[in-house]
């Protein structure tokens, strides 16, 4: 008898572009492709359009919407927990016994209505109380910052009340080390679930810096500025900066810059592209939690890396990349590689250090073992 499995998503996981959408989608085919009969369930919102790719790897699929605005709002729960309390969905997962897997924090205030007997696995994909800190401290519209900052507070004391008995697979081994310190029993590092298999880095020299990512997101746009204004101001070195919706503000600072070229709402494979082409890929975060797959794309599709020690911390991937500790030492950095061929014995170094971490297959085997 094959075995079958509940997924709740805490949004739609197609497409698979972002970080949270990458890892959940990965993991759904991999599941499938382990001989995995997938019940998906995800909440609607965000404007992710529905569609059939999903419904090659999942027997069944159910869409809840998610409780928006007021709806949503809980004196003492976060709002991404609270908005995703669904009675529906706990009828659906207590009609048989099989385990589920709740994709992030944000699916868990279901769990007390969910069958005491049933396998119950959470995936965490970061210290989320931090993450919501961090956006705080990115954004500079008021209003956000005050929800980003209560819902930080909510999420550390809600945190601190996960359920003991369930075990909780964290995305790094950072993230991991948190958790325990919530006096969670249970608690394994699964690395990302990630589409890149091999390393596809081009040896030679490439002809820019590049920073990708979603810049939509505060952070990243963050990101994006900083390096415009005190990095690449300082330096004559061509540098592109790739990914989705990036605001006016970033598209009239960039234009300022002679040497800087945006690229909006790049294909994936044009970013694929993006990367083999460049010759340095420019990654600082000034946000530690979880783990950012750009990062990961960037060392198995790219040629060197300058990140900070914010972006690497807790991956173990600190010997793959060069670190810069601020902005000076980053166009220092930049200076040093610009006529420096990447070469075989750095794609070497990163097939030992990626290859067997990041192996879909390995990995989930192991997520399997903790599910029956």
């Amino acid at each position: 008898m094959s075995r079958q499995l509940h997924i709740v998503c805490l949004d739609n996981p197609w497409p698979a572009d972002y970080g949270g959408a990458i890892d959940m989608f990965c993991k759904i085919e991999t599941l499938y492709k382990a001989g995995i009969k997938i019940h998906l369930h995800y909440f609607s919102y965000n404007q992710r359009s529905d569609s059939d790719v999903l419904k090659n790897y999942c027997e069944s699929i159910h869409v809840y919407e998610r409780k928006m605005g007021s709806m949503g709002v809980s004196r003492r729960l976060p709002y991404i927990v609270a908005s995703r309390i669904n009675d529906e969905l706990i009828s659906n997962l207590n009609k048989n016994e099989h385990p589920v897997l709740l994709e992030g924090i944000h699916c868990t205030g279901i769990i007390p209505g969910i069958n005491k007997n049933k396998k119950i696995l959470v995936r965490l994909h970061n210290d989320e109380k931090e993450y919501y800190r961090q956006l705080a401290d990115a954004t500079g519209n008021l209003f956000k910052k005050i929800y980003f900052k209560r819902e930080s507070r909510l999420l550390g004391k809600y945190q601190q009340s996960l359920p003991k008995e369930i075990a909780y697979a964290s995305i790094t081994e950072k993230d991991a080390a948190t958790f325990r310190n919530y006096n969670l029993k249970n608690v394994f590092f699964l690395p990302a679930f990630i589409p890149y298999k091999e390393i596809n880095s081009l040896e030679g020299i490439g002809n820019c810096c590049l920073y990708h990512g979603n810049l939509s997101v505060p952070e990243n746009e963050k990101v994006a500025l900083w390096l415009l204004k005190n990095v690449f101001s300082k330096i004559a070195v061509p540098f592109v900066i790739a990914g989705k919706n990036p605001s006016k503000k970033l598209a009239n600072i960039s234009f300022r810059n002679k040497q800087c070229r945006l690229i909006a709402n790049p294909t994936e494979n044009e970013i694929n592209d993006l990367l083999r082409q460049a010759h340095i890929n420019v990654l600082p975060s000034f946000s530690s939690a979880g783990i950012k797959i750009k990062l990961l794309h960037a060392l198995f599709e790219g040629r060197h890396c300058i990140v900070n020690d914010t972006m690497v911390v807790g991956t173990g991937l600190e010997a793959a990349c060069h670190i810069a500790g601020n902005a000076a030492a980053f166009a220092s950095v930049v200076m040093q590689l610009l006529h420096q061929p990447f070469t075989t014995e750095e794609i070497t170094l990163r097939k030992k250090l990626m290859e067997n971490t990041f192996s879909n297959e390995k990995n989930v085997q192991q997520l399997i073992q903790y599910l029956w």
